[in-house]
């Protein structure tokens, strides 16, 4: 019996690990394993996108600020994960595009071939509280 529990493990966890591309690496609208991850374009100016950027950074949890240049519109974080506390490094970029900001972001980790997903999630879990933040402002 404990054999078959074993078996049963160790398959579990190679189906997990095919769940995931082998990449460390996520970027908005360039990295192909994840195509629904693209920049997002908000029609606010860049300052207020900016900050709300800088607020949606301090309330993720395990998420530290590293720098903060408004002059170029980058922010620097490190991420460390749940399980293990690995580090991610995470840059956030605010330009303007006309009448409207546009937020791209790249995740990154330090160690590993693969990130079972991680990178991808702290890009969402950005873009969800940030959405979170602009919303908060513009509500009376």
């Amino acid at each position: 019996m404990a054999v078959v529990a074993g078996i049963t493990g160790v398959l579990l966890v190679l189906f997990a690990l095919r769940a995931w591309p082998l990449i460390n690496v996520v970027e908005t609208g360039r990295t192909p394993e994840y195509p629904d991850i693209t920049p997002r374009v908000y029609r606010v100016s860049t300052d207020r996108v900016f900050d709300a950027a800088l607020h949606a950074v301090h309330r993720l949890p395990r998420w530290s600020l590293v720098s903060s240049r408004p002059e170029t519109g980058e922010i620097r974080v490190e991420a460390k994960t749940l399980m293990l506390r690995f580090v991610d490094d995470i840059l956030i970029r605010v330009t303007a595009g006309g009448e409207t900001a546009v937020v791209a972001v790249r995740s990154a980790s330090r160690i590993g071939r693969g990130d079972f997903g991680q990178n991808a999630r702290n890009i969402r879990a950005f873009f969800d509280e940030l959405d979170r933040q602009l919303t908060r402002a513009s509500t009376p």
